[in-house]
């Protein structure tokens, strides 16, 4: 009787992988992001080891939203005080800070536990086309459709 293979996180073999967020629609490259971030392009995914790669993703000052979610889409933070509630729309936070816009994103599309959270440091995020992975030696990932 054949036993099914369960990746153990030693074996793991982490690759780097550099996307270019040049007009690309925010939600196809967050869930192709995260994708790959959790492993699933991988043949010996394994939903409880985390076997997923690093991401890094540059231009995140031109990613491109469609419809008229640069002025509908709002983002709300609360600072935990009465009244605290913070909204900030698509437009202001991809003018402040276009890298949170996609790290909220992502972040939404992987796992809520402990493992999650470890997924989460595999994703860097600049808003220019300058970064600091040079040595890592970054393959281009060429997003699908």
């Amino acid at each position: 009787m054949r036993s099914t293979y369960m990746a153990k996180p030693n074996e793991v073999e982490r690759k780097w992988y550099i996307i270019d967020a040049t007009d690309k629609t925010l939600g196809r490259l967050a869930s192709e992001a995260a994708s790959i971030i959790r492993g699933k392009h991988k043949p010996q995914f394994t939903p409880h080891v985390d076997s997923g790669d690093f991401v890094i993703i540059i231009n995140a000052e031109k990613i491109k939203l469609t419809g008229k979610k640069m002025q509908n889409k709002m983002y709300y933070r609360h600072s935990l005080h009465p009244g605290g509630l913070k909204v900030t729309s698509a437009q202001d936070m991809i003018n402040n800070k276009p890298e949170r816009v996609i790290e909220l994103a992502v972040h939404g599309m992987l796992p809520k536990t402990r493992l999650g959270d470890s997924m989460k440091t595999k994703l860097k995020v600049y808003a220019g086309s300058e970064h600091p992975h040079q040595a890592q030696q970054p393959e281009v990932w060429e997003l699908r459709g």
